[in-house]
């Protein structure tokens, strides 16, 4: 039996790339910085099941640093060492791309990061198609943050919360409720067709409930996401006659291309329950794919350095209830898409090295190369599942 787990922790760099000094990320570090931190604050990072797999090692391959609090120095159970991306950009959708063999080695467009981001007739136009009543926002800024800042006005007003990131993208968040979850699925739907001329890879409808100051996102979130440019792993294991299985936000950022089941999850600790229950049921010859997204959302992009610590020891604990359920043949992959270091400046993504730890009864542990594109992954799971080989990337093992 062979089957294949992607567990991607979003935005768990582990060290600048050598080109970070063109994105302005000379020295960004996502998990030494943590570790540093967690180290200062007399609470240390004890990650022992990651660890073990060879996440230490990794990091100090790709910074040459140890991370603060990590003593393991031999011995790993896994596969390890990290992978360097190919594709111009540090965003989820370059980043999961070219695990799944497809760098993305064009320009993505991009909103600056000026008031208003969006041109002006790019947003009458889809005041026009829409009927709202109006914009709010219409900035870079972190979601979690405006949608509390402008909620109440967004509630009063019917007007529609409008921002941006560091990501090729447009976010569009609206009351649940006071606007409708149809009715903002239906502007996103409009406002994908707009973008298009603009070369922007996703827009995201951002639903929250709440009232009075005190709103949360839902887990009704929906991206609409340019698909990938040419034939994924997915592709190549759903045209094989496997199952591919997404957890979370995986089938929108690969526009579904390649799934053949969807599965939704509210926060990190959900979306492991339900990689629990696939672990039971996944066929042979399958591929899951996991994107924890907690990390990134939550802690990454709004510096929440203690959120991000306390994030990683949780997931760290519940990874023997996940090992206990592997089977003969079955291959784990614990990676990343890009860095955004908790304690940098801003709250973008930062171009950084990512995990490649490989475990499981089809993983020898042995140190790997550097990888010099973040397709060694998706070739190394190919090759294990027997499928077409893919157009770019090396099989590690």
């Amino acid at each position: 039996m062979s089957r294949a787990f992607i567990l991607l922790l979003d935005s768990f760099g582990l060290g600048a790339l050598p080109d970070a000094d063109k994105y302005g990320d000379t020295g960004a570090n996502t998990l030494g910085h943590i570790a540093e931190w967690a180290a200062k604050e007399g609470k240390p990072l004890s990650l022992p099941n990651l660890e073990a797999i060879g996440l230490g090692a990794a990091a100090h391959k790709a910074s040459g640093e140890w991370p603060a609090g990590f003593g393991k120095r031999e011995g790993f159970s896994g596969a390890w060492s990290v992978a360097c991306e190919q594709s111009t950009g540090k965003d989820t959708q370059s980043g999961h791309w070219e695990i799944a063999g497809v760098p993305v080695r064009f320009d993505w467009g991009y909103f600056p990061k000026t008031v208003p981001s969006f041109p002006k007739e790019l947003t009458d136009k889809l005041q026009e198609i829409t009927g709202v009543a109006g914009w709010l926002g219409n900035c870079h800024a972190s979601g979690t943050t405006i949608i509390n800042e402008l909620g109440d006005e967004h509630v009063k007003t019917g007007k529609v919360i409008l921002y941006t990131s560091a990501d090729s993208v447009m976010q569009i968040a609206a009351h649940e409720e006071h606007f409708g979850l149809e009715r903002l699925y239906e502007v996103c739907e409009a406002a994908y067709e707009l973008v298009k001329p603009y070369n922007i890879g996703r827009v995201i409808a951002r639903p929250f409930t709440g009232e009075n100051g005190n709103y949360k996102r839902t887990s009704n979130r929906h991206d609409y996401a340019v698909p990938p440019i040419a034939p994924t792993l997915l592709d190549h294991v759903k045209d094989a006659g496997g199952d591919v299985i997404a957890l979370g936000k995986i089938s929108d950022i690969f526009a579904g291309q390649g799934v053949t089941q969807l599965i939704k999850g509210a926060d990190n600790m959900a979306l492991f329950d339900r990689l629990l229950e696939v672990a039971d049921t996944a066929a042979d010859k399958s591929l899951t794919f996991v994107n924890f997204v907690d990390f990134d959302m939550h802690f990454g992009h709004r510096r929440d350095v203690a959120g991000y610590a306390n994030a990683l020891h949780e997931l760290d604990a519940r990874l023997p209830e996940f090992t206990a359920k592997l089977k003969e043949g079955d291959l784990v992959v614990i990676t990343a898409d890009h860095g955004c270091d908790p304690t940098w400046p801003g709250s973008d993504h930062t171009r950084e090295h990512i995990p490649m730890l490989f475990f499981g009864p089809a993983a020898p542990a042995q140190e790997l190369p550097v990888a010099d594109t973040f397709s060694d992954i998706g070739a190394t799971l190919a090759k294990h599942l027997g499928v077409k080989p893919l157009s770019n990337g090396t099989a590690l093992l």
